[in-house]
């Protein structure tokens, strides 16, 4: 055979053979556990789930201090140089504040154990009781982590709350946690004061210095009956009467995590210090070439598990940790003096966390700046990412190679810049992330996105990417620290024992399996259960099924409530409920998608209702099916909508931006409801996905 012939084709049919010995590659294994009986994976890598990965370590104040020996002159804490602020005019007259930062200034491993062993301090001498909790009500940032290990020097557990919670949770969360010591930033301070009639148990609140902010407190030491320090006064109170350590161990709460939650008051999530342990171990060895080279970018909220978790890992590597803002992350974010560099420009961070909504954004803003320049600019974009999209989804090969560094050189290094040009991997977490999102990433940043999916009460932690891969898709292999089972429910219809993947609610065991809900033991006993080996087991509520590889999906949700892309939660039988009293609906399916920022829904018309609508307004129509397609029709069935959403108060994002009106009714004998007339919305879905897809294209 010709070997020219042999050589061109050599590359495809080893990307060939390449493909479909990954492909073949189980990542999850089946694995025999206690409890409920059900379908069982582990981890590929590991026989039993992680639980550290260091010798004698088992608290996160033990992983913190073995860093400080470890990496003592190593740059920890990053904080950025405040230069001026200053008031900007927009287009519309209004103002908005700008800063101009410098440079980051650093804190080494061991200047930052020094100052977090004199908060640790000066909290005992401040008065502080051992047995008391404390809560930290503030914006990320380099103190917010210093508080929370110098709590955990005196075995203090923190309650961890969201600078943007509103009033009510907020005083839920304070006075049911019975916090005696708020740790917060001076806008939050404010908030304290207008609520402080409200708390029961407070007595101290510790304000962070700020630069470009007064640091004049006064007029708020007479505005409750509380003793207001400020971080400096504190650490110095410590540095000047040093208390001995008095370390935690591994099963003491280490953070009561409180977030905006789904319905009603928030829940606080007990979360021990081998919870946390155990998932941080299994990230280390998720994240490749993870090391002390490593700078991160810290600005996601560190009251969520998902940033607490990163900053963690990041230290027990020895990393790096700069802080920035999501105001101002970039050179065009919005707190950002126009001239000057945003957070990721100076930082150069190898290292970031993302939530999918910051993904979105910085993906919208490259394409409308693409768009923008037009021309030859937008042809070479459009060229570059088509050739390289055909090369992942292609030959292996043919994603790297001179072409490759053609691309990268003509179009994407500008792309790249924007994050600093230096990251080389992102985590993404928090809600799913699109796909077109993930390539968009994979293709324009030229670097590797991993994905993890999880929920509080299991320190985040469920499933993750890969290290080895980078695909594109909703399934994904379990994290090293837990094991995933999936029980029957034959209520909604899936079972362990269908094909071609078995199928049912997902319900994760292992070391990060956190105890429960703080003074919630009813709430507990419900979704978490002991089996006879000793295993802890959360029921999620969420429906998955196992890929032939081992990796997990989620499918559906037997609770019927979707968080959207913002973060906002919508109840989907709730708002069917109010929804379905317009006189136009028989019935109504309400669809949600967290890849959406709003709802859309498909509604079985009352026939007589619309068709009598129709001819008092002089529409013809052949029949109903016709009716339904009528643009007149759609426009006054979803006002109709709209005004009994309001009369039932609920929220903007609940309401179906978009409609599909249908003339057939459900009935049991189709399968689209059950005998109850109750919806069954994976059979709706499956009927409907080509009336779901037009709804949000």
């Amino acid at each position: 055979m010709n070997p020219y012939i042999v050589g061109a084709f050599l590359p495809i049919l080893l990307s060939l053979i390449f493909q479909k010995t990954k492909s073949r590659k189980k990542r999850g294994l089946p694995v025999d556990v206690g409890g409920e009986p059900g379908y069982a994976l582990r981890n590929y890598r590991f026989d039993a789930p992680v639980e550290s990965l260091w010798d004698g370590v088992t608290t996160i104040s033990e992983l913190f201090e073995q860093s400080c020996k470890k990496f003592p002159n190593k740059p920890l804490f990053g904080t950025r140089k405040f230069i001026s602020k200053e008031s900007e005019k927009s287009h519309d007259g209004r103002y908005f504040e700008k800063f101009h930062l410098g440079d980051y200034e650093w804190l080494n491993y061991v200047q930052a154990f020094d100052t977090i062993c004199n908060f640790a301090s000066g909290l005992i001498q401040l008065g502080h009781k051992k047995e008391e909790r404390v809560a930290i009500f503030a914006d990320t940032r380099a103190q917010w982590q210093i508080a929370l290990q110098g709590c955990f020097r005196q075995n203090l557990t923190v309650v961890t709350i969201y600078a943007s919670l509103g009033e009510e949770a907020l005083c839920h969360s304070l006075n049911e946690t019975e916090v005696t010591t708020v740790i917060c930033g001076q806008k939050e301070l404010k908030k304290l004061i207008d609520i402080s009639g409200q708390l029961d148990t407070v007595k101290r609140v510790i304000w962070i210095n700020e630069e470009g902010i007064s640091n004049d407190t006064s007029q708020f030491q007479n505005a409750a009956s509380w003793t207001v320090s400020s971080f400096v006064e504190v650490e110095k109170l410590g540095k000047e009467n040093p208390v001995e350590a008095n370390l935690p161990l591994s099963a003491d709460v280490a953070v009561i995590m409180y977030t905006s939650g789904s319905t009603g008051l928030p829940k606080g999530v007990m979360m021990s210090h081998g919870n946390v342990l155990a998932t941080v171990a299994a990230v280390m060895t998720i994240v490749p070439g993870l090391g002390s080279k490593d700078v991160y970018l810290a600005y996601l909220p560190l009251a969520h598990i998902l940033e607490l978790a990163a900053e963690s890992v990041m230290i027990a590597a020895g990393a790096s940790i700069g802080y920035g803002s999501p105001l101002t992350l970039t050179d065009t974010s919005n707190k950002i003096k126009k001239g000057t560099k945003g957070d990721a420009s100076v930082l150069g961070p190898t290292l970031m966390t993302a939530v999918p909504a910051i993904l979105d954004r910085i993906r919208d803003g490259v394409r409308k700046n693409v768009n923008a320049k037009g021309g030859l600019a937008k042809k070479l974009f459009d060229v570059g990412y088509s050739r390289r999209f055909a090369a992942i989804n292609g030959s292996w090969f043919g994603a790297w190679g001179l072409e490759k560094l053609l691309w990268d050189f003509l179009v994407f290094s500008k792309v790249r810049a924007v994050l600093g040009g230096d990251v080389r991997f992102l985590l993404s977490g928090g809600a799913p992330l699109s796909g077109d999102t993930q390539r968009f990433i994979n293709i324009c940043l030229g670097l590797p996105l991993g994905e993890g999916k999880g929920v509080d009460e299991t320190v985040d932690a469920i499933a993750f990417t890969d290290r080895d891969e980078t695909p594109v898709g909703q399934a994904k292999p379990p994290i090293p620290c837990c094991l995933l089972q999936l029980i029957d429910w034959p209520e909604g219809g899936y079972l362990t024992t269908d094909s071609p993947m078995p199928r049912g609610e997902i319900v994760i065991g292992g070391p990060n399996v956190t105890p429960g809900y703080f003074k919630n033991e009813e709430k507990t006993k419900e979704v978490y259960k002991l089996d006879e080996r000793g295993m802890r087991w959360f029921y999620t509520g969420d429906i998955g099924r196992f890929h032939p590889d081992g990796c997990l999906e989620i499918i559906d949700r037997k609770k019927d409530i979707v968080k959207l892309q913002h973060g906002e939660y919508v109840s989907l039988g709730k708002v069917e409920t109010a929804l379905i009293v317009s006189p136009y609906v028989e019935n109504i399916m309400l669809h949600a998608d967290p890849f959406h920022s709003y709802c859309v829904a498909l509604v079985t018309v009352a026939s007589h209702a619309l068709e009598s609508w129709a001819q008092k307004q002089g529409i013809t129509f052949s029949n109903l099916s016709d009716l339904c397609q009528k643009e007149e029709a759609v426009k006054e069935v979803h006002a109709s909508l709209v005004k009994a959403a309001r009369e039932s108060r609920l929220e903007k994002f609940e309401i179906p931006s978009r409609i599909k009106l249908l003339p057939e009714p459900w009935t049991p004998e189709s399968g689209l409801v059950t005998a109850a007339l109750k919806l069954k919305r994976e059979a709706l879905r499956k009927v409907f996905t080509e009336e779901l897809s037009k709804l949000y294209a």
